[in-house]
């Protein structure tokens, strides 16, 4: 005769089960914010990378007027909220060599995605089909509207960085501001737009549980994400 399990084993059983369930969960479950965090590192890194291995040094680039415009041309990442993104937090990476360089990515400026060259970097930013995220034909990457994939709520530039873009030159040292705007390599008005500041350029993500900061040294360009509530790398 087949004996059944008694009560208390069937309660032990469920005490054994409990306790897996409680030191394993916390191991599986997911960040999105963090998550976000090392995506964007990741992606500003990249763009660093552009910058210095795709130098746009070319004295005999000039716009309408005649002027040189080449340092306009350097690789940048912008951060975008409109009805392109679906009115979510989005970023693109790009160089803006389009015409006389006005500071907004086209489909044809935006880098193409290292591992799957039917796609291009952007969560979405202008009208176009390939670079609409609402649209069928969009050729962007889905990950990078982190407002859809992540939940993030809300981007800000501070430190030496301001305005919603991050551009960097051949050494791969951080820029402030549109490159579009500049009257010189360095200058914009007879004001540095090289990252001098030395708490660099922090780009702060937010979420509902909170929020998170991506840290761009000066000179250096290393990214890190900072500990919470301090100005150490994690």
């Amino acid at each position: 005769m087949k004996k059944a399990f008694s009560m208390m084993e069937i309660v032990f059983v469920l005490v054994i089960m409990g306790v897996l369930a409680a030191v394993i969960l916390p191991t599986t479950k997911t960040d999105p914010l963090h998550e976000a965090a090392t995506q964007l590192a990741s992606h500003i890194r990249y763009t660093q990378h552009l910058a210095m291995s795709d130098d746009r040094y070319d004295k005999n680039r000039k716009d309408d007027d005649g002027n040189i415009i080449w340092y306009k041309e350097r690789w940048q990442l912008v951060f975008s909220e409109s009805k392109y993104t679906d009115d979510k937090y989005a970023y693109t990476i790009f160089s803006d060599t389009a015409g006389n360089s006005t500071g907004d990515a086209s489909e044809s400026e935006i880098a193409i995605n290292p591992q799957n060259a039917d796609q291009i970097m952007t969560g979405g930013y202008g009208d176009p089909q390939a670079i609409d995220i609402r649209d069928d034909g969009f050729r962007g990457m889905a990950t990078l509207n982190i407002g859809k994939k992540y939940g993030i709520t809300d981007v800000k530039l501070k430190g030496g960085c301001s305005q919603n873009r991050i551009s960097f030159d051949h050494l791969g040292r951080p820029f402030t501001g549109k490159q579009s705007s500049m009257d010189t390599p360095y200058n914009s008005g007879g004001t540095q737009r090289l990252v001098t500041k030395d708490e660099g350029c922090k780009i702060i993500l937010s979420h509902t549980s909170g929020d998170i900061t991506v840290r761009i040294t000066k000179e250096t360009g290393f990214v890190c994400i900072l500990k919470e509530g301090t100005d150490i790398c994690q």
